[in-house]
């Protein structure tokens, strides 16, 4: 079975889900503390938000079968930090919760050849299509948007301090897109009063929008790290958590930035 599945749509977005997997392979558990087995720091029911609105608007949606705990998608393959100096933070092959807690039994971390072994297997196949559907998009509309979303529980100690805004878009300091959808996503925000939020404040974008979002040869992306609060329920456990009555509030402004996204010709 593929560690990934890829929906090709007809507009030229693609959307990356590049955390939403929860799966762990048993070769892999049985090396983890039993509290990892839930996988909770997934971007939990994330693709069940954002599924309608790819289908809605035709564009392509990526999504992972696997765990962050078997492999970080958004994190560069030679594992170099995405913060430089920042407190707390997970690399390739995570070993830590976002509660800072180890992610692995006593004796049973990895050493250099499997964490290899795992970027093979998991990251580059989807790194591959990720690439190879940027360059279909990019050659059927002379050029190629992406949308990396992702969500997080709204306060995490080990990673920053205090709560976050509800909407966090980063652009890699605008490097990773054309200024106009920048502005165009920050007047969105700015125009509604529900979720607060930040442009390239904490969250800047990971790997996946950095290392993509090349808009000098027509590759334009973005990231949105949401907070969980907006669809689900923070106090609950996360496996039964989707909140509707929320989903249904935040769904149409994500339905409008992607919309706004499409109105940038590149």
């Amino acid at each position: 079975m593929s560690v990934f599945q890829l929906q090709q749509g007809r507009v030229p977005l693609l959307i990356s889900l590049p955390h939403v997997g929860t799966e762990i392979p048993p070769e892999i558990g049985e090396r983890l503390v039993p509290r990892a087995l839930i996988s909770e720091d997934s971007d939990w029911h994330l693709e069940r938000l954002y599924r309608p609105i790819a289908q809605a608007l035709g564009a392509s949606l990526i999504v992972p079968r696997y765990s962050r705990y078997v492999i970080d998608l958004n994190r560069p393959p030679d594992d170099q930090p995405l913060y430089p100096g920042a407190a707390g933070g997970t690399g390739l092959v995570p070993t830590r919760f976002f509660t800072d807690d180890p992610l692995y039994l006593d004796g049973a971390e990895l050493d250099a050849a499997a964490v290899a072994a795992r970027r093979e297997a998991y990251w580059r196949p989807y790194h591959a299509a990720l690439a190879a559907e940027l360059a279909r998009l990019r050659t059927e509309h002379g050029h190629a948007l992406l949308f990396d979303g992702h969500s997080i529980r709204s306060e995490l100690p080990w990673l920053f301090e205090g709560e976050l805004p509800a909407l966090n878009l980063g652009t890699a300091d605008g490097a990773a897109c054309a200024p106009a959808i920048t502005e165009r996503l920050a007047a969105l925000l700015a125009g509604q009063t529900k979720f607060s939020h930040v442009v390239d404040g904490r969250f800047k974008g990971g790997y996946i929008t950095r290392h993509y979002g090349q808009p000098g040869q027509g590759v334009h992306a973005v990231q949105l790290e949401m907070c969980q609060r907006c669809y689900m329920d923070e106090a609950l456990d996360p496996r039964t958590a989707y909140d509707e009555t929320a989903a249904a509030e935040v769904a149409p402004l994500i339905e409008q930035m992607l919309t706004e996204m499409l109105a940038c010709n590149g």
